[in-house]
């Protein structure tokens, strides 16, 4: 594979494998990822947060490696393996070797023998393991449980971590040799609420990916993709495609996405006026004031605050006990927000 790919060129191929961005700052990795994919046997440690698309590009590394791409693409969930299994999943078993063990059994790494093995949230691989899976990646041999005999394995590694791993070798929880021997290739993924100028692509790409169950979609309105660049998304693109699925799910009519699509799929299943999504609206009307009229987050933040206070202050008692009692807050913390915007119509 060249090196001479531009980024257009580079972004579009990973699309086609299901990763989809526009960012310069994540073509720059996909960049590592596309040279990464052509040297077959390096190994390659993938940093981000859960839902930034990590199984995903390790998959599209699996099938841009003309070498190891008609082989299996294995998967190891490192936060679900038990510990007292571990050795069994990983390496295999033969029969006998412990109670259960009614047959012999091929491990993960044996099972992606010439093929890839993704060691997924690799960041919470019991501390045990950690030295038997070093072991393993740097001679190329596993021993079964209850053999005698050691096994020759081929295989890639990619590791994905949800939480940066240097860290936990500095707390002395992972262990530092096994995290050198992992890092070679480091892949940083951001998180979606830093790739806002994704979401538009993401969305018709996600939409699209959903065609064969709804009515297909060409369009995003503009305020829907500036109302949810606002949007921390912790979740960060599995939680965005969820979001697209609810947004299909709930619409009757038209081929673009917009606030209308957003705010039914906000209200629950019976879509009615009382129960709808009051925060969802709150949010969706304080960013059109942001937006359309030019005032700044911070202005608008504290605006609403004002005004709930004196919601608070008007509906709700007489004390500032019996109102700090309602917004969950401190008599003390309400003392200082009612003087510094000026409500002092309130009884001790």
């Amino acid at each position: 594979m060249s090196d001479a790919l531009d980024d257009a060129k580079l972004l579009k191929m990973f699309a086609e494998l299901g990763f989809v961005t526009g960012s310069c700052h994540m073509a720059a990795m996909l960049r590592q990822a596309h040279k990464a994919a052509a040297v077959s046997d390096i190994t390659v440690l993938m940093e981000g947060e859960t839902g930034t698309g990590k199984q995903v590009l390790a998959r599209s590394i699996h099938r841009l490696d003309q070498k190891r791409n008609s082989f299996p693409f294995v998967t190891v969930h490192c936060s679900t393996i038990t510990e007292a299994l571990a050795e069994s999943e990983l390496f295999g078993h033969h029969r006998g070797a412990f109670s259960g063990a009614v047959a012999d059994r091929r491990g993960l790494f044996q099972s992606a023998h010439h093929g890839t093995l993704l060691l997924d949230d690799v960041n919470d691989l019991p501390m045990p393991l950690q030295p038997k899976l070093l072991d393993v990646i740097q001679r190329g041999m596993v021993r079964p449980v209850g053999s005698d005999r050691e096994v020759s394995i081929d295989v890639r590694i990619i590791a994905a971590c949800n939480q940066p791993l240097e860290p936990l070798v500095r707390e002395n929880r992972f262990r530092s040799d096994l995290y050198h021997r992992l890092n070679v290739v480091r892949l940083s993924l951001l998180p979606l609420r830093e790739r806002g100028d994704d979401l538009n692509q993401l969305i018709l790409a996600l939409a699209k990916r959903f065609e064969h169950l709804y009515q297909p979609i060409v369009d995003i309105d503009h305020d829907l993709v500036a109302f949810l660049e606002a949007r921390p998304f912790p979740g960060n693109v599995r939680e965005l495609e969820n979001l697209v699925q609810r947004m299909l799910f709930l619409k009757t009519e038209g081929s673009s996405l917009n606030m209308a699509d957003w705010t039914a799929q906000s209200a629950p299943e019976n879509l009615t006026s009382v129960n709808a999504d009051p925060l969802g609206e709150v949010a969706c009307a304080l960013w059109k004031v942001i937006s359309q009229q030019g005032v700044s987050f911070s202005q608008a933040f504290q605006e609403m605050e004002k005004r709930v206070l004196e919601t608070a202050i008007n509906i709700h008692g007489s004390t500032r006990r019996e109102i700090a009692q309602q917004l969950g807050t401190s008599e003390r913390t309400l003392y200082y927000k009612m003087r510094a915007y000026g409500l002092s119509n309130l009884a001790q």
